[in-house]
């Protein structure tokens, strides 16, 4: 990576904006990082060498938030590393510092942001290995790798440490990249240095000749106002607006239409320009009128005009007059409009835009994640409540499930009318049910055996009212049928007989509105063809289908009609049902299952079918666990998410069963999980969802299928608000909790504090910062607290 043949591999980039515009945006080959207007500074994308200064190497498909600092104001980067300015104008870098890029006086790499000297600074620049920077008192300083005397301090050897360019002089802009620097000082002169051997005539002298170690001038106009350098040519604005570039030509990138090499300025278009980028093989830039153009190669997309055609003349982004930032990366765009909304397109192979998307061709908005409150996998299509309260659906929908009016197979993500009062959801085969904040259920779909619950067996298109007349803490879709728990522990039921319990089987009857099951309480309820209850004393009870045992009562193929116990213990505290086979957790966090084996949903490390529950493993710290058709998920109580079964749908990002559990998306915290015949959905404690699996009815709300969670990106949000982002600046203590929690660090305001439980309820709300705990069962929750106009939510352990 040292040489300059492996460094044409890595596309470096820079960007100018205008002199009233500090830099807020910044990329490497597949990273990216944004200064917001509240002055937090987030960064997503490849993160191998810590350039993302989070404290770890682990990549970011969505934006992160560096440090809890309030003051960034400027930033840039490299590959490996990024050097950044707080409003005090101190500096501070962090990743790898290879050659001393980082300026530190040694090559000791820095996984968090960390000062660097006491100087006060202007801006920065850098390159693959060095970096300039001009200070407050308009000197100019360089550090790093000098191999082809980029740093223009009149010698080749390389630099630990800032050292001074030239003396008694001041500047006003700077630019560098893999080979050259171009700068332009106080009295509008352009300047340039580093290598300029190769024929594009890097340093616009018109010559080629050989390295130039110290500042030469560019003509002899007095009137540059600043100038952007890459890899092989450089982009300038001068003081009346118009854009000049010069060096390789390639792609089209100079803009100028043609694709010959300039060793002079040229000048590119007509009009003002206010803001420049460029990139190895693309430009865009932002004219005084605020719009947006870009030219050059555009094989992923990058110019942002809908086509992968390659433009050597620029050509506008959009219609859009109201953009203030551009930064063209490798092989992908960036820009800032006024509203200080991020967009990106182009190339996305390892998230650079941000958005847990592909790639794209016209602008996308990269937007912090909307949280989400419940989501539940049906039968080839899901449906999930976001934390705004708001009710979204896409899939299948020839039973109107999807509850949008029609009947109409809907891929993308569509919201199911306007209300924002909805709690949690339930997705069945071919029917949902949904819970308002009221405690009052709505439902919709397919009809036939009434298990929507309204009285009548005629099919809705759209939420409707069931029968129900009381409050409820779980509703549970199956096949046919619904069942809920009421807030009195009782069991309900509605839709197709033989999943009642009710002692007759189908089709000899339906019950279309709801009736009470017995006299027993319940805390849990699992439903599909068979069903799974626990009852308050900790029994577990089963009935329905059991043609492969699933059921766990020691037989096959023998149906039940009523209730009948899975064994003698008395410990159960959850339960999961999927097509075949059936999944438990017990008070002490041991996991057990049974049923069908196929495809090694049970967890036991062999096919074999199991007629009564066999425990998985030795592990006791088992929270909560979903079956599908033949594939199983469960997370731990350290919000890890495990997973086993059939391959294509387990999420371990291989097509092969797995016979025993295995960790799904390492390193990362899960709040709940949800599984159908063929694909899951789980919420990360952070409120962002995440979905994979089959998709052949569009049930993932994605273009394909995928086989490791992949981030269902909502967009919308302007990033100067962002009220439903994570807050770094409070805290849960203690975490774990007993008792009681409180929250620290909340801005001055109204308080608003809620705890949900991982199914998405309710289930306390105080308007202090402190949170009692009493009557709390242990277990993942999560904590949303709302003050001073900002709202954010975290994970909480109640021991």
């Amino acid at each position: 990576m040292k040489t300059s043949t492996l460094w044409l591999a890595f596309w470096l980039l820079v960007g100018v904006a205008g002199p009233a515009r500090a830099q807020r945006l910044a990329a490497g080959s597949t990273s990216a990082l944004c200064i917001h207007p509240d002055g937090t500074l987030w960064g997503w994308g490849l993160n191998q060498a810590g350039q993302l200064g989070l404290g770890s190497q682990l990549n970011q498909a969505l934006p992160a938030q560096v440090s809890p600092a309030t003051t960034w104001q400027h930033v840039v980067m490299n590959n490996f590393a990024t050097l950044a300015l707080q409003a005090n104008g101190t500096l501070w870098g962090w990743g790898t510092n290879t050659h001393g890029m980082l300026g530190t006086g040694t090559t000791t790499n820095l996984p968090t942001p960390t000062q660097i000297g006491s100087a006060t600074w202007q801006s920065i620049s850098m390159g693959p290995y060095h970096a300039l920077g001009l200070r407050q008192d308009g000197t100019l300083w360089a550090w790093g790798m000098n191999t082809n005397g980029q740093l223009g301090v009149g010698t080749t050897t390389n630099q630990l440490a800032p050292v001074q360019v030239g003396s008694s002089i001041t500047w006003r802009s700077v630019s560098t990249n893999v080979y050259h620097t171009v700068a332009v000082r106080q009295d509008g002169s352009l300047w340039a240095w580093g290598e300029n051997s190769y024929s594009y005539g890097l340093l616009g002298l018109g010559t080629t000749g050989t390295v130039v170690p110290a500042p030469v001038q560019v003509g002899t106009a007095f009137t540059w106002q600043r100038a952007a350098a890459v890899l092989l040519h450089t982009l300038a604005l001068r003081q009346d607006g118009t854009l000049w570039a010069w060096g390789s030509n390639g792609a089209g990138q100079l803009g100028d239409g043609t694709a010959t090499a300039r060793t002079t300025p040229v000048q590119i278009g007509t009009g003002t320009w206010r803001s420049i980028s460029t990139t190895t093989n693309h430009s865009a830039a932002i004219r005084a009128d605020g719009t947006l153009w870009a030219w050059g190669s555009n094989q992923y997309g990058q110019l942002g005009d809908g086509t992968t055609t390659g433009r050597s003349a620029p050509t506008q982004v959009g219609t859009g007059t109201n953009w203030q930032q551009v930064l063209a990366g490798p092989d992908y765009t960036l820009a800032l409009d006024n509203d200080n909304k991020l967009w990106g397109w182009g190339a996305n192979t390892i998230d650079q835009l941000g958005n847990g998307g592909g790639a794209q061709f016209v602008p996308m908005q990269v937007a912090l994640p909307t949280t989400w409150r419940s989501v539940s996998a049906g039968n080839y299509f899901t449906a999930a409540v976001r934390a705004d309260g708001t009710l979204w659906t896409w899939g299948d929908n020839q039973g109107g499930q999807l509850g949008n009016g029609t009947t109409t197979v809907q891929v993308g993500r569509g919201q199911v009318g306007t209300a924002t009062t909805w709690q949690r959801v339930a997705a069945g085969y071919q029917h949902t049910v949904a819970q308002s904040t009221s405690g009052g259920l709505r439902a919709w779909g397919n009809n036939y055996f009434g298990q929507l619950g309204t009285g009548t067996t005629t099919s809705q298109l759209t939420p409707t009212p069931t029968n129900a007349t009381t409050d409820w803490q779980q509703v549970a879709a199956g096949h046919y049928t619904t069942l809920a728990i009421s807030v009195d522990s009782s069991l309900w039921g509605w839709g197709a007989g033989l999943q009642l319990g009710l002692g007759m089987p189908p089709p000899s009857f339906t019950i279309a509105a709801p009736l009470r099951l017995g006299t027993a309480h319940y805390q849990d309820v699992a439903a599909n063809f068979h069903v799974l209850a626990v009852r308050a004393d900790g029994t577990l009870w089963a009935w329905g289908t059991n043609q492969s045992g699933q059921l766990g009562i020691g037989t096959l193929s023998n149906n039940q009609t009523t209730p009948v116990q899975v064994g003698t213990a008395a410990n159960w505290r959850r339960s999961a049902v999927g097509t075949s086979h059936s999944v438990a957790i017990r008070a002490d966090g041991s996991l057990w299952a049974w049923g069908n084996n196929d495809a090694g949903q049970l967890g036991l490390g062999t096919t074999t079918a199991q007629l009564t529950p066999v425990r998985v493993g030795m592990a006791t710290n088992w929270q909560q666990v979903a079956a599908g058709g033949a594939f199983t998920l469960a997370i731990r109580t350290d919000g890890s998410l495990w997973g086993w079964g059939w391959g294509q749908a387990v999420g371990s990002g291989s097509f092969a069963n797995q016979l025993t559990p295995v960790p799904i998306s390492p390193g990362t915290t899960w709040l709940s999980i949800t599984a159908s015949s063929s694909h899951a959905a789980g919420i990360q404690a952070d409120g962002t969802l995440w979905i994979w699996g089959d998709n052949q009815s569009g049930q993932l709300g994605l273009p394909v299928y995928y086989l490791s969670p992949v981030f269902i990106a909502n967009g919308g949000t302007a990033l100067a608000t962002a009220a439903s982002a994570p807050a770094a600046t409070w805290q849960l203590a203690p975490n774990p909790a007993h008792g009681q929690v409180q929250v620290r660090g909340l801005p001055a305001g109204p308080v608003a504090v809620r705890l949900f439980d991982a199914m998405g309820r309710l289930l306390r709300t105080t308007a202090t910062a402190e949170l009692k705990l009493d009557g709390i069962a242990p277990g993942l929750y999560l904590l949303q607290a709302t003050a001073g106009h900002t709202t954010g939510t975290q994970r909480l352990v109640v021991e």
